[in-house]
């Protein structure tokens, strides 16, 4: 529940995880649940306290940019900063990498270190021609410092690529299944989730007359000679072989008559 409401109700996405944490409070998961809801209402103290116990039951630092942002919302860019340094980067997903910069940028324009906060940014996930989950944020943060930097022309090229990113990843959203989505000339890849916002070809890689592998058959199909090469387990084709076990007509029955079973039941008593 706190991970359907997250986005459209976030107190009370955290209510359903202080719910959890007093029921499941040793699940890293939980304490992982309530840290992200407690930091999406605000409460950054308790989000810190939440995702370091996190961190430390399941030894992940997956999370480390919202405790990075945490430190910041209490007041504390230098500890942010410090916090960040202390994570192997390379040990992270491409996601939290992108997510790290971005609050390592934000803990140096506390202090008042634009061109410093720039340099966070400066990393292969800002990839300015193809947009990822995480672009949006990252080509929107990129934007801010160099509008404080007083680049303007850059920072509207950098804002405009982060309302195009978001545009086609919201148009892609549940399409995933399929290959290639062209939304208003932007492809959308989706075997490593990227958009390619430099690219005016329109590609569609699912055939017209594909259909639906749930579709009920009218009847039993035709045998037609079949002239295309086997399909790649990497196209998609997947073998789902399920085994079902029948019992055997000539399993054994007991017979031993009632009476004579009571006996022996009174003898082991």
């Amino acid at each position: 529940m706190a991970g359907r409401l997250i986005d459209e109700d976030p107190a009370l996405a955290h209510a359903h995880a202080l719910a959890a944490s007093r029921r499941a409070g040793r699940v890293a998961v939980v304490r992982e649940t309530v840290g992200i809801t407690a930091y999406a209402v605000g409460d950054f103290a308790l989000a810190l306290r939440e995702l370091r116990t996190y961190r430390r039951i399941s030894g992940s630092d997956e999370q480390i940019a919202l405790i990075v942002d945490s430190e910041r919302g209490v007041g504390r860019p230098d500890r942010a900063l410090e916090e960040g340094r202390t994570v192997d980067r390379s040990t992270l997903s491409t996601s939290a990498r992108a997510h790290l910069a971005i609050a390592m940028s934000g803990a140096r324009l506390d202090l008042e270190q634009p061109e410093r906060a720039l340099q966070e940014l400066d990393i292969p996930e800002a990839d300015p021609d193809r947009a990822f989950e995480w672009s949006p944020e990252l080509f929107a943060a990129r934007a801010a410092v160099l509008e404080e930097l007083g680049r303007d022309d850059e920072a509207a090229t950098w804002a405009r690529r982060a309302t195009v990113a978001a545009e086609a990843l919201d148009a892609a959203n549940g399409v995933a299944d399929r290959e290639v989505i062209v939304v208003e000339e932007i492809d959308v890849i989706d075997d490593d989730g990227g958009v390619d916002v430099a690219s005016g070809v329109v590609v569609d890689d699912e055939p017209e007359d594909a259909t639906s592998d749930e579709e009920p058959s009218d009847g039993p199909a035709e045998p037609e000679e079949d002239s295309s090469a086997p399909l790649d387990e990497g196209d998609g084709a997947v073998a789902d072989e399920t085994r079902v076990d029948e019992a055997s007509d000539e399993t054994p029955v007991d017979e031993t008559p009632a009476d004579e079973a009571s006996s022996d039941e009174e003898d082991y008593r």
